[in-house]
């Protein structure tokens, strides 16, 4: 397939709506971090000069505005997230010059795409993103990669196409005009990957899909929202197929492994893409993007295991710590991207 254009720098506004919150083991990650630098930041030397000034502010305010994409029912994110912020706000009172009524405050965006467009206005400061998402922020200045996340016992994951267990729908090319769900067009495992999949395997043409409304495209695409999403259009027998994370399949994200074996069967897979990262905003200072990124690799396990403060239940967040990446550990991502010639147009969909 004849790609179609490069990433090009961004204009244009985005918004972010949804749920707001308050406020890691971070045992590999902080082996692996520079603390040294975070810890440099905070020296308060030059706010010495003006006690009613500090050091650090965050987006030129009192609150560090933490922005949590669509991955999983919103109405989880408020109980998992909330130790998590607190450790933030708390971590950069203690360790660093910031405002003594600093607030980390989360909300929920509506997609991926007005997550990294709100960081690049530095209307929010740092988010938890998809890796797809993250690498074209990185490629259009709109966010920096910190951190990578760790989860379900790997660094990795798994992208799966699914059709009902009833479908005679046995290859990719099968899919030429049937209705196929996807999570979100800047979603990894739930977009990015199965379209390059099912173009460059299935040889099917998939027109200006993630972009454009797919109206050129062999199939007719659908958008859930949400991973979890993709499956419900799967199960309620809205679509003949459906793209997701792997893990959707493989834990209780989503159905029970059981209940998901019960209602589809995986037509497709690929493994091996880096799991999501955690970006920041590229308007911040790079002392305060290190004191970010050190106080998530400086957080105990605790900050994981969601408001009941117990890990292995319900509110716990899917990953368990966070080590230091950048560009590099999502550049496959990025390649694929490339390859479908996805550009900035997607930021307008």
């Amino acid at each position: 397939m004849a790609k179609r254009r490069k990433f090009l720098k961004i204009a244009g506004a985005g918004s972010i709506v949804g749920l707001a919150g308050c406020s890691g083991g971070g045992g590999d990650g902080s082996d692996g971090s520079s603390g040294s630098d975070g810890s440099d930041g905070s020296s308060g030397s030059d706010g010495g000069d003006s006690e009613s000034e500090p050091e650090m502010t965050f987006g030129g305010d009192g609150t560090v505005d933490f922005g949590i994409s669509p991955s999983v029912p919103q109405e989880d994110l408020e109980v998992q997230y909330s130790p998590l912020l607190d450790h933030i706000g708390s971590y950069l009172r203690e360790n660093h010059d910031v405002p003594e009524d600093l607030n980390v405050e989360g909300t929920v965006g509506s997609n991926y795409s007005a997550i990294i467009q709100s960081l690049g206005q530095g209307t929010t400061d740092i988010a938890e993103t998809g890796p797809f998402a993250a690498g074209l922020g990185v490629m259009t200045d709109n966010a920096e990669i910190i951190l990578q996340r760790y989860g379900y016992g790997s660094w990795e994951y798994k992208s799966i196409i699914a059709t009902p267990n009833d479908s005679d729908i046995t290859e990719l090319s099968d899919l030429s005009g049937a209705t196929v769900a996807f999570s979100d067009r800047l979603s990894t495992s739930g977009c990015l990957y199965p379209l390059y999949s099912m173009s460059n395997q299935g040889d099917l043409d998939v027109g200006e899909l993630p972009e454009g409304n797919g109206s050129q495209a062999e199939f007719d695409a659908r958008f859930a929202g949400g991973h979890v999403g993709s499956y419900t259009l799967l199960e309620q027998g809205q679509v003949d197929a459906a793209a997701m994370g792997g893990f959707v399949r493989d834990t209780s994200t989503g159905p029970a492994p059981e209940e998901w074996q019960e209602v589809a069967t995986t037509l497709h897979e690929d493994e091996g893409l880096p799991r999501a990262p955690i970006v920041v905003s590229p308007e911040l200072s790079d002392d305060v993007k290190s004191a970010i990124q050190q106080s998530l690799l400086d957080a105990s396990d605790d900050v994981y295991y969601g408001a009941d403060g117990e890990d292995g239940t319900d509110d716990d967040l899917w990953f368990g710590r966070v080590r230091e990446a950048g560009q590099e550990e999502y550049q496959s991502v990025i390649d694929v991207a490339d390859e479908l010639g996805v550009g900035t147009d997607i930021f307008e969909q």
